[in-house]
Formats: structure tokens, sequence, C-alpha cells
């Protein structure tokens, strides 16, 4: 039987529609600790070399992908402009997923209830293992928890930011070498 843990080799972080347009729809305080926390999982997953596909629905109508993220995004990777709400609904950027070769998908982004949903449930038609961020990922409320539940009927993981961090490190060594790779700053009031 496979692990049910989360392996980092098996692992790619899909960065979905983190927008002004989107994160304007919150409220003000989640705003800045949403982009943080993101922003935090991209750099630790670029330090342990799991692949991360990024997409910004309707580019032209919605803006790009805010600035701070895309300053993270590995050398040479472009965002995808995403005109499905379900990214596997999209064949470029369904094949760009395939092509990491990896056979889970690790969701962060907006809209918890809509893009991040319908990309999970595609993804899962597709045979991906998919997992959703719960504090990395957002709607309006009360349409995160719904999202949340959504996908976790489905047969996706929630699970958290923490959570996702230590199944990717998973032991003292490989932690200790991260902090010294990178220093992992941690986005204001997030404690691992």
């Amino acid at each position: 039987m496979p692990s049910r843990l989360i392996d980092r080799t098996d692992c790619c972080l899909v960065i979905i529609d983190v927008q002004q347009y989107f994160l304007d729809k919150l409220p003000p305080a989640w705003r800045r600790p949403l982009v943080a926390r993101i922003a935090w999982l991209m750099r630790v997953a670029t330090a342990l070399d799991i692949p991360i596909v990024a997409t910004a629905e309707d580019i032209g109508s919605n803006g790009p992908l805010l600035d701070e993220l895309e300053k993270d995004l590995p050398h040479g990777k472009h965002v995808h402009d995403k005109l499905v709400f379900g990214l596997a609904g999209q064949p470029a950027i369904l094949d760009n997923v395939k092509h990491t070769g990896r056979k889970t998908c690790v969701l962060a982004g907006l809209e918890t209830d809509v893009c991040i949903a319908h990309s999970a449930l595609g993804l899962l038609d597709e045979g991906f293992r998919v997992a959703v961020i719960e504090d990395a990922t957002a709607s309006p409320p009360p349409h995160h928890e719904a999202g949340l539940r959504r996908i976790a009927a489905a047969g996706g993981i929630v699970t958290t930011m923490k959570g996702i961090h230590y199944e990717w490190v998973r032991d003292l060594a490989t932690l200790s070498a991260l902090r010294q790779k990178t220093g992992t700053a941690l986005p204001d009031g997030l404690d691992l």
C-alpha cells in the first residue's frame, strides 16, 4: 500500500489565480497574510526541488499573477493565462502539470469554491492525487468552507501549510538543510 503521507518527490505545487482582482473580494485582513503564506510555500517548494505550475485567470481582464509571487517562480517558468475555471480543462496547463512527472498536485490560491475546487476535481478525474492547502486558499465568506467540503468529499486531501511543510521535509536533517539553504522566513504569525 502506498504511503498516505505526501511525498515531495511526487509533488508539484500549483498556484491558482492569485490576482489583485480576486484578492480584492476578500476581507482586507485576510489578503496580505494569504499572499505571504503562498509565497512562503513557493520558496519552500523551490528549495526542495518541487516543480511549480502557476495560473492567472483571464490576464487581459483580471490582471497578472501578483508580482510578489511571480518573482518567486523558478527561472524560466511562466504563468499560464487560464481561460477555464478548472485548469484540467485547458490542455496546455494540464500538459504542464503532466510534464512535471509528478502524480500529486498541491493546490494553493483563489477562489476555493470555484477555481480551486474545479481544478481539484478535474485533476482527480485525470488520476492525480490532490491536496488543497486550507490556509493558503481563500474565497469570500462563507464560500471557502463549502469549497473545502466539496474537495474532501470527492477524495481530495485538505491540509495546512504546516502539515504539508512537514510532510515534504520528513526528517530533522532535511529541515536543518532547508533552513540553512533558504532561511525559510516564515510569514508573520506563523510558527512551525
